[in-house]
């Protein structure tokens, strides 16, 4: 069949935030700011606002490899986006959906952090994730707390990223590597060690949904056909920008303003 719409097509699977700040409505905003098409598969339901998470219910797995397969078979996804998956059952359910995709770039944002607060084994799941979906990640995003999670023998960030790769996933890229009062530093890897250091001014700001921006931003630059290291790259000048121009939408943190670039239009 061959498609009249040449826009690239990206699939999430992630969370939803009812708040708007981050998870699925956050890849949804940053693909239609950068020209791509998001297809949406939620793993966990969350109750949060923009000070606080509450509580969530992570989706059955039969219904995300449904809700996967329905749009993998019906659409030219070129890539995907992998965020929490809110329990191990729903690791393995990915799992089989990423195996039989096995030419689809893959952006995983683990979300570890999230794991704490739920209801169920975060031990358990995390060994399932570096089981079974680091070794089919093209790119692992974390920041440092999520990194340590997944490589816990580690004891310095180059060890770190080393043993994330060691799981064969292909890229590392560490955020927040190091922190000045004046500059935020991230680190791309592949398996030689570092690939690109990056450096960008500090914005001291409490903000929801940095994290997501920058992983689905980068799944976007992929999708566009960029290589690794310029996808990474032009996703952390969004992702900033889109932190630059926040806004106060409730009474809690900043949320990023991913139409950033309309609303200079208009002014």
């Amino acid at each position: 069949m061959n498609f009249v719409d040449d826009t690239p097509v990206i699939l999430s699977l992630s969370l939803h935030d009812p708040s708007g700040g981050s998870g699925i409505q956050a890849d949804i905003e940053t693909a239609n700011s950068l020209g791509c098409h998001c297809t949406s598969v939620i793993t966990l339901l969350c109750a949060q606002d923009s000070r606080d998470f509450k509580s969530a219910i992570p989706v059955r797995a039969p219904l995300i490899i449904e809700q996967a397969r329905a749009i993998l078979e019906d659409m030219p996804v070129t890539a995907i986006k992998i965020g929490c998956p809110g329990s191990t059952e729903n690791v393995e359910a990915i799992h089989s959906i990423l195996r039989d995709y096995p030419d689809i770039p893959v952006v995983l944002d683990p979300g570890t952090r999230l794991l704490e607060q739920l209801q169920n084994d975060k031990g358990r799941t995390l060994m399932a994730m570096q089981a079974l979906l680091l070794p089919q990640a093209t790119l692992l995003i974390a920041n440092l707390h999520e990194a340590f999670d997944l490589a816990q023998q580690a004891d310095s960030l180059d060890a770190c990223a080393q043993e994330i790769l060691e799981n064969d996933c292909d890229y590392v890229l560490i955020s927040g590597t190091k922190r000045s009062a004046d500059t935020y530093d991230s680190a791309l890897y592949d398996d030689q060690g570092p690939v690109r250091q990056f450096s960008r001014e500090r914005l001291k700001i409490m903000s929801r949904g940095h994290g997501t921006t920058l992983s689905a931003s980068t799944t976007c630059y992929l999708a566009h056909g960029l290589t690794m290291t310029e996808a990474v790259e032009q996703a952390q000048n969004f992702t900033w920008k889109s932190l630059s121009s926040h806004r106060r939408i409730g009474m809690g943190k900043q949320f990023l303003n991913r139409f950033f670039w309309a609303d200079k239009n208009c002014n």
